[in-house]
């Protein structure tokens, strides 16, 4: 059934497991500062529509399902992440092909789109509307319409991102939806037309299945300080190459990459109380920080205030959710 969701973050996980309907498996937060992101989600008969705007440099670990395709574009003149190693140009957009993984990284504040669209849709639909086989593409491309037809296709979406915000009761109406869903698709199969210009990103299925397998390796030991040498051997790559691709991709090297994303993690058991964690020294030695004070002055200069500020948050907010359950009030 089509309807919307509105949503105003001020905790990354709380953005990150809402991105998880966008294909976003990770998010690593690299800006320095409190968070704030804005979130409007859209489900139509078919397509899927989402328009966010952060104020943090991040970056997201972006994986598609096998039966869908990602289309993605910036909104406003906010510098353009890059995707896979490449940044966007000025009218491009992005198409993200099935079951591709790859990361994209963001300087500074965005604003973003995207649409959803299962394969099989999109390849009835492009055969109907050009009269000629469709092909689906196969990888991570960014492309650049013909200025009529990005123009259409963004106003178009801002418009179904305005209504959702404004008159969100119209998008649970079958028909408006239908309508609505109907121009979308014709003016996307017209931003995807054969010859167009386009350049596949840079990097090599080599390349992304390294980074790939990088994160599922930090994902599975999320607690250890993992040193280069065993990641390396793990993952059958050099020192070098490995550097050289995360500094690529991730805009950091590995280590501190991997330091970042442990100082998070510690982050995450302080706000949500994870594994009975009741102090900052406990959180600070579950994640491999052994030194107190060096894990307090890195966590405000990351996150903008001190960690014991981010537990008692924490207490406080589950005190309040405790009196509301008891008064039997909303959460």
């Amino acid at each position: 059934m089509p309807g919307s969701v509105m949503s105003v973050f001020s905790e990354p996980d709380d953005f990150e497991a809402a991105l998880g309907e966008e294909g976003c498996l990770g998010l690593l937060i690299t800006g320095r500062g409190l968070f704030r992101a804005r979130l409007t989600q859209i489900a139509l008969h078919r397509l899927r529509l989402s328009a966010a705007e952060e104020q943090l440099s991040r970056i997201g670990f972006i994986v598609v399902p096998a039966d869908m395709v990602l289309m993605w574009f910036p909104i406003g003149g906010a510098p353009s992440p890059v995707w896979g190693g490449v940044g966007m140009r000025a009218g491009e957009i992005m198409i993200v092909g099935p079951g591709q993984r790859l990361h994209a990284r963001t300087a500074g504040p965005c604003r973003w789109g995207a649409i959803w669209l299962p394969v099989e849709e999109l390849i009835r639909y492009g055969r109907a509307l050009t009269g000629a086989p469709f092909g689906v593409p196969s990888g991570a491309q960014y492309r650049r319409p013909a200025p009529a037809n990005g123009t259409h296709l963004h106003h178009l979406h801002a418009a179904a991102i305005r209504m959702a915000q404004i008159r969100p009761q119209a998008l649970v109406d079958a028909e408006a939806a239908h309508g609505l869903e109907q121009q979308l698709i014709h003016a996307l199969i017209k931003c995807l037309p054969a010859g167009m210009e386009d350049k596949r990103v840079t990097a090599t299925d080599r390349c992304q299945d390294i980074l790939s397998r990088f994160e599922d390796l930090l994902k599975a030991q999320p607690n250890r300080n993992l040193h280069m040498a065993e990641i390396c051997a793990a993952l059958s790559v050099s020192d070098h190459l490995l550097r050289s691709l995360c500094l690529e991709h991730l805009g950091l090297g590995p280590t501190a990459y991997i330091r970042v994303r442990r100082m998070s993690l510690a982050r995450r058991d302080l706000w949500r109380g994870n594994h009975g964690v009741a102090s900052v020294s406990g959180a600070a030695r579950r994640h491999g920080f052994h030194d107190g004070g060096r894990f307090a002055a890195s966590y405000r200069e990351l996150f903008g205030e001190l960690p014991s500020v981010t537990l008692r948050r924490s207490l406080r907010a589950g005190t309040a959710d405790l009196a509301r359950r008891r008064m039997h009030l909303p959460v």
